[in-house]
């Protein structure tokens, strides 16, 4: 019996993002990109890790996780719920710069989770300085009222990469989840951010309850330090 098509599982892509070289990947998009009080933070963490463990340092986020994505699975077609200043998206943009780019936030808070959201301007401007090239499309709105309709009319080719950082409530981030799933290609992959969280330790629950338990991916998660992340890839239709 052949296998299922997929080469690289979540748990490659765990490895790989966990990595120095991926923490140092990740310091120098911070270099490009407008600083503010959370990646000033980073910054600093990442070189407090490094300067303590050197190489073996082992830390994983959203960052670290969708730099690796970007270079291995090269994205064509990438969807982002939960934007703010484009931190992730600028993640994919650089290591895939043609990839186009749909990116869905509210972006009507100015004090998000005590940070800045500044709105589209600002994210467009931060993708050009990466050296993305993609279309580049943006929706705004509340994801449980337009995510499921622009889907339903854009997403019938699938998409690479998603990445779901939106809403932090159970039942939010499950309805994100949900929508999501049937749209990721085979080979593709599922970013989830904060799954240990102290605010929203449910998140881990969720993801369980709707794609761990999926038959059709593969999936690794990260909680040791930080925030925490979960990568799922599908690897069958």
């Amino acid at each position: 019996m052949p296998y299922d098509p997929l080469i690289v599982g979540a748990g490659t892509v765990g490895v790989a993002a966990l990595s120095d070289a991926q923490i140092r990947k990740a310091l120098d998009l911070y270099e490009v990109l407008s600083p503010d009080a959370y990646t000033e933070f980073l910054r600093e963490w990442y070189q407090a890790g490094l300067e303590k463990a050197g190489a073996y340092w082992q830390y994983a986020d959203i960052v670290t996780c969708l730099i690796t994505l970007a270079e291995m699975i090269r994205p064509t077609r990438y969807l982002e719920i939960g934007v703010r200043r484009g931190r992730s998206a600028c993640a994919v943009g650089k290591y895939a710069p043609e990839c186009e780019m749909t990116l869905l936030d509210m972006w009507e808070n100015k004090n998000y989770a005590n940070m800045e959201n500044p709105g589209p301007d600002l994210v467009r401007e931060e993708l050009a300085k990466v050296g993305h090239r993609g279309k580049l499309e943006f929706v705004i709105g509340n994801s449980h009222k337009v995510l499921a309709p622009h889907l339903k009319e854009h997403g019938h080719s699938g998409y690479d990469l998603i990445t779901v950082d939106g809403d932090h409530t159970a039942n939010g981030a499950k309805l994100d989840l949900s929508d999501v799933l049937p749209y990721i290609r085979v080979g593709g992959a599922l970013v989830f951010d904060d799954i240990s969280h102290p605010k929203h330790l449910h998140l881990k629950s969720v993801w369980d309850e709707v794609v761990t338990s999926h038959p059709a991916f593969t999936t690794w998660t990260y909680g040791e330090l930080g925030y925490g992340i979960a990568i799922a890839i599908r690897k069958r239709q």
